[in-house]
């Protein structure tokens, strides 16, 4: 809103600085420094408002050191986390842009999901919280709405061969509409690590009309949203864990939006150019300021849970990020904890249920699962495990934008 506040200021005033909100990257410098202003700054109110209606966290005993401590802890703190992203995005940000408008849909979904299941949890009493499936039909939902959108949408495109198309940049710059010729709709994603780094899902479609290409990608778009906010709900077990982690992953996307977002740094790292990608840098600071904000007070000991109505979002977040700046196919990598965390999981119950099956008496893989959970089995300290967890994600982040450069 601020964006075309200042632009129309600009242009019909010509007043001193307005012009700074052309620029994304102060209106994304803004967006970060807002966001983490109204986490820090409106956090403890919530945190106080939270005790006073007695949402806590009803904890299970699963015999690990310090646990019960955490009862009684306020949870639904992600409710700050989810404003501290979209204010700062509403104000900064360009609200025509296709990548931002579904973003922004995917944080108020998935964000009411998770609230309607920590509600169910704290005021209804059912540690079940929100049946399963019906968690499953909301990912599957917005997952299609985002698979369509970016499948059919004709803002959505790629430009072809970005070093011939540098010539245009000035004609870019002097209209907002102007549309190149080398403007595609495009299946194609990015592979790391391969010379030739570019995929076309219309590939997968040997011996049937490519006209169906849309429905394997709006397939694959909602797998990809479901695991990896599933992921992150499950990564949400300690302290500051999966905050900490989707800052790094937050800021690491910010830099390929950027990127893939410029025409000239595209076509000097040779990578693909996504026309209007750009406006997302402001989205991703504003991610990243509200979870850096929200560690302020969710850092061990925590004074607040996010709940899944934070985890739920930062995964679905996460992963509509990736899938704009087509690195969905790096999400194993960049979002390696995550992954690893969802696998041990699938693998501590399938084994036992297969062993059990077998003999008769189930067996485990870990000492408890999900990961960050065996560690403190193993009497690892919890602010050591998220740190060691962090560094890993540091590593991912900086592997991940080495590929740039690395085929």
């Amino acid at each position: 809103m601020l964006y075309y506040l200042f632009d129309y200021i600009d242009k019909t005033f010509d007043f001193p600085g307005a012009g700074l909100f052309q620029y994304i990257s102060f209106r994304a410098g803004m967006a970060a420094l807002l966001s983490l202003m109204i986490t820090i700054t409106f956090g403890s109110r919530l945190i106080a408002f939270l005790r006073r209606k007695q949402v806590g966290e009803d904890i299970r005993d699963l015999g690990l050191e310090g646990q019960m401590q955490k009862k009684g802890t306020p949870t639904m703190g992600g409710l700050i986390i989810i404003a501290a992203i979209l204010i700062p995005t509403l104000l900064m940000a360009k609200l025509d842009n296709v990548y931002v408008i579904l973003l922004v849909a995917t944080t108020v979904w998935l964000g009411m999901i998770g609230f309607l299941d920590d509600y169910i949890k704290v005021f209804k009493k059912n540690k079940e919280g929100l049946a399963g499936r019906f968690k499953i039909v909301g990912q599957v939902t917005i997952g299609l709405v985002v698979g369509l959108t970016l499948y059919f949408n004709e803002h959505v495109v790629v430009r072809e061969n970005a070093r011939a198309a540098v010539a245009s940049l000035e004609l870019a710059a002097l209209s907002p509409d102007y549309k190149s010729e080398f403007d595609v709709k495009s299946t194609k994603t990015t592979v790391p690590f391969l010379k030739n780094n570019e995929f076309d899902y219309s590939s997968l479609l040997v011996g049937i009309d490519k006209r169906f290409t849309w429905i394997v990608y709006t397939l694959l778009v909602i797998f990809i949203i479901t695991a990896v906010s599933n992921g992150a709900n499950i990564t949400d077990g300690i302290d500051g864990l999966a905050a900490g982690t989707s800052a790094i992953i937050g800021l690491t996307l910010a830099i390929f939006a950027y990127l893939s977002g410029r025409v000239d740094f595209s076509s000097y790292l040779n990578i693909m150019y996504i026309p209007h990608l750009s406006e997302l840098v402001i989205f991703c600071t504003a991610f990243v300021g509200a979870c850096l904000g929200f560690l302020w007070y969710n850092s061990y000991p925590a004074q607040v849970f996010m709940g899944d109505t934070g985890s739920l979002s930062l995964g679905g977040i996460i992963a509509v990020l990736a899938l704009a700046v087509r690195k969905e196919l790096m999400i194993p990598l960049l979002c390696g904890i995550f992954f690893v965390e969802l696998l041990s999981v699938m693998m501590q119950v399938s084994y036992f249920k297969y062993t059990k099956k077998k003999t008769g008496v189930g067996k485990r893989i870990l000492l408890m699962s999900p990961l960050h959970h065996h560690y403190q089995k193993k009497n690892i300290p919890e602010p050591k495990i998220v740190t060691r967890f962090w560094i890993i994600g540091i590593l991912l982040a900086i592997v991940s934008l080495a590929t740039l450069k690395v085929r």
